[in-house]
């Protein structure tokens, strides 16, 4: 048997539609965030990204770097194993308390990231409670979507946001059967917000347990960067509370945060917690300074919600299908996944600027899009560098701006093959 066939077959189906994802090899630099020296054929070239998940420029702050360095000078580079075989180190146990202080809950629970803090607290939660239903948005992200899989639990997907619908699966299963309602409160794709306290108030009237996932709120939200629970003011009303620390705090990690009974038992059960290496003392601290500098300074997010709002406001003036999104994320509606891969190979080698495609399985297909993140370090000068850009590479590959798109509306014929040259061409 050609067992290598298989594999073929699979990578060659990616390319027929037009999925395949190329990483750009990009050497960020510290003190000139946003900008990055982008790798490719042997040569260097210095880029504008445009997509990153550091949200607030986090992972470059002077106290961030400062603590991480400290910690693995006095402590070295690893872990030294799982916590149950090496034990905690003490930077975790700090950087637990820190986040439990940060939603306002009585325990903390670190992962090594946060697709495994949601797959393995999800799944070991549903798990746990007898003959549980999982209630799950149908956008949830992959890592909970996994974690329902891996529960083996009955579950139901209520549509989007559609609190009607919820309400439906809640009252079909009745206030004595064990339920938990599973949901993020920025959604990363279209950047819109789950209605929190409808959802709050239909697990408290059905009987339900609440798990919200916060990753794309954290340190961006809030008067502390508790996220969305926080600005509004419903963490209380929420059992578990998840976030990462490989966003707006500029590391690596996720985690959970709840009672301490909930807490303790996702620690004691959860194969994904047991069975993984601690993350390393240097990053734990370093996750600390962040959510510490972030709980008393909100200049960084004041910051960032200016650009975003002007971002969106510069490119819709221009004419292009910025999606609508109530956050920090915008979205540009491109359609098409060849037509999305080329605007953004285009961006790179001719603009210097770096936006990831996003495609499906990310987002049904016909939705293809460009996904751009401001920052505070992204300038007045960068947006209308994007811009220009943006408008170039729409006009150069005949992608319809937003007031030609139309039902029915056929693909440009004037779409301009791009050979993308070497990073130094």
């Amino acid at each position: 048997m050609n067992y290598q066939r298989f594999f073929q077959e699979a990578i060659d189906q990616l390319h027929a539609e037009r999925r395949y994802r190329v990483f750009a090899d990009l050497e960020r630099i510290v003190g000139s965030f946003p900008r990055a020296i982008w790798r490719s054929g042997g040569d260097t070239k210095e880029i504008t990204v445009w997509c990153s998940n550091d949200y607030l420029g986090m992972g470059q702050h002077p106290d961030v770097i400062a603590a991480m360095q400290n910690a693995a000078g006095c402590m070295g580079s690893g872990a030294g194993g799982t916590r149950n075989i090496s034990g905690t180190n003490h930077p975790l146990v700090e950087l637990e308390a820190e986040l439990a202080d940060l939603h306002g809950k009585e325990a903390g629970l670190v992962f090594t990231s946060g697709f495994v803090s949601n797959e393995a607290s999800i799944s070991t939660i549903g798990r746990l409670l007898p003959n549980c239903l999982i209630l799950s948005d149908e956008l949830n992200h992959s890592s909970m979507i996994e974690g329902v899989r891996r529960s083996g639990a009955e579950k139901k997907v209520f549509r989007h946001n559609d609190v009607r619908h919820l309400e439906e699966l809640l009252r079909a299963a009745g206030r004595e059967r064990a339920k938990l309602i599973v949901f993020e409160s920025v959604y990363s794709m279209d950047g819109d917000i789950a209605p929190i306290a409808e959802i709050a108030d239909l697990a408290k009237r059905y009987n339900a347990m609440t798990y919200i996932d916060e990753v794309h709120a954290v340190g961006m939200y809030g008067d502390h960067g508790g996220g969305i629970t926080e600005r509004e003011g419903l963490a209380d009303r929420i059992d578990v509370i998840e976030g990462t620390l490989a966003k707006a705090f500029g590391t690596l990690g996720g985690y959970i945060t709840g009672t301490r009974e909930v807490i303790d038992a996702v620690r004691s059960y959860a194969p994904g917690f047991i069975f993984t290496t601690a993350l390393p003392p240097s990053i734990a601290a370093a996750a600390t300074a962040s959510i510490r500098h972030l709980k008393v300074s909100g200049a960084e997010r004041e910051a960032q919600q200016r650009q975003a709002t002007h971002t969106k406001e510069v490119l819709s003036g221009a004419g292009l299908p910025v999606m609508p999104s109530q956050t920090h994320i915008v979205p540009v509606l491109v359609g098409d996944p060849e037509l999305c891969k080329m605007a953004s190979d285009r961006l790179l080698a001719v603009h210097g600027i770096y936006i990831q495609p996003i495609n499906y399985p990310t987002v049904p297909r016909g939705t293809e899009r460009l996904r751009i993140t401001p920052t505070p370090f992204h300038t007045d000068g960068l947006i209308d560098g994007l811009k220009d850009a943006l408008v170039e590479t729409w006009t150069a590959l005949g992608i319809p701006f937003s007031d030609m798109r139309k039902p029915g509306i056929e693909k440009s014929d004037r779409i301009i093959p791009l050979v993308v040259p070497s990073a130094g061409g």
